[in-house]
């Protein structure tokens, strides 16, 4: 019998029972049903470790509690509590979303899954997760770490981005769920599923040992963990160059605000150029001397698609005259104002390693 007709067992009611015994029940966003809190989670946890998004978490919600106070924030002061934690679209989309369920929603998150999927930035298993642990709604989730449970325990190969593939698991996750007794806890089951993949069902080395669903489990019985999920295809990243001028004056540094969409949309970053040359001449059309100009250590930054080589460049500019700070877009943020500033991860560690400075910490950056 191929391994997607294969019967299940009572599988949402055994990982819903162990999720009680043994899954995580101290994270900041659990034991609440406010659905912004849980949207919040949700989608700061997109391609994002937990104990990464823990702090980012609790910081956003100190400064914008409801959803009211996110929506009438301007996106200006959304963006530094994002800032680091990378793919900064689901910020604008966050921000966006708040604004229209305001709108068009009399300021109260819609209560299904079909309605939630509608609003910016959310797709259908995040909606899920949402309407779950909200609403009780009984609707299945299939996030990476989820993949990777149901194609290991039903013997679901091919890669999972595969559209072919990805329908397959969203079809066993129905049937799971049409099959299970109507008085199973959603929520339970949904976090579950996600603890499950995210700490004994890894890629790595699962802890099969613990997993309620081993006996089972296909991948298990079979001993071909380690070719499921079937990989992806690897292609190679395509690779990007740019010069970034690190221009002080006075204890303060030369921002400009990127364009608001696409890479780091709407964040403040240095000024950036094609090379080294483009950034010389750069340096004259903002009436600067560049000729002091010193090359810093270069790094690397890897983005979803392709890897971004950074060439820093220091400038020391005390002359007064300088034009930059006057010119559209370009700003001269103090030293002190840096840690609180919506920077990429990259150009804050160029910043941080100029000045040997820590500024998630809260230590000031001396640029003078």
């Amino acid at each position: 019998m191929p391994a997607e007709l294969r019967p299940a067992p009572d599988f949402a009611g055994a990982v819903a029972e162990w999720q009680k015994r043994s899954g995580r029940h101290q994270l900041p966003w659990q034991g609440t049903r406010d659905p912004y809190r849980i949207w919040l989670s949700e989608i700061m946890l997109q391609q994002t470790q937990v104990a990464t998004v823990i702090g980012y978490y609790q910081r956003f919600l100190e400064r914008f509690p409801t959803l009211q106070a996110l929506a009438q924030a301007p996106q200006d002061e959304v963006m530094p509590y994002w800032a680091g934690l990378g793919y900064y679209a689901r910020a604008r989309n966050l921000h966006r979303c708040a604004q229209e369920i305001c709108l068009n929603w009399s300021g109260r998150f819609p209560g299904s899954a079909a309605e939630i999927a509608t609003l910016p930035g959310i797709g259908r298993s995040t909606a899920a997760a949402i309407a779950a642990f909200a609403y009780g709604e009984r609707s299945p989730i299939m996030d990476g770490n989820v993949k990777r449970v149901f194609a290991r325990h039903f013997g679901i190969f091919g890669a999972t981005s595969d559209r072919a593939t990805e329908q397959t698991l969203w079809r066993r996750a129905e049937a799971v769920l049409a099959a299970t007794a109507p008085t199973l806890d959603m929520a339970a089951y949904t976090q579950g599923l996600m603890d499950l993949g995210s700490t004994v069902c890894v890629r790595g080395k699962p802890a099969c040992a613990l997993c309620p669903l081993q006996d089972s489990c296909y991948a298990h019985a079979e001993g071909r963990q380690a070719e499921l999920p079937s990989p992806k295809p690897r292609k190679e990243k395509p690779e990007r160059s740019c010069a970034m001028l690190v221009l002080a004056c006075r204890g303060a540094v030369l921002l400009e605000r990127r364009p608001p969409s696409g890479i780091w949309g709407g964040l403040w970053s240095l000024p950036e150029f094609a090379d080294a040359d483009a950034l010389l001449s750069g340096c004259a059309g903002l009436g600067v001397d560049a000729s002091r100009a010193q090359r810093m250590g270069g790094l690397a930054h890897v983005f979803t698609h392709f890897k971004l080589n950074i060439e820093p460049w220091y400038l020391q500019w005390d002359a007064p005259e300088a034009a930059a700070p006057d010119r559209e877009g370009y700003v001269w943020v103090p030293g002190r104002d840096l840690p609180g500033a919506a920077l990429p991860a990259p150009v804050r560690k160029i910043l941080d390693g100029l000045a040997g400075a820590d500024p998630v910490r809260g230590r000031s950056l001396t640029l003078c």
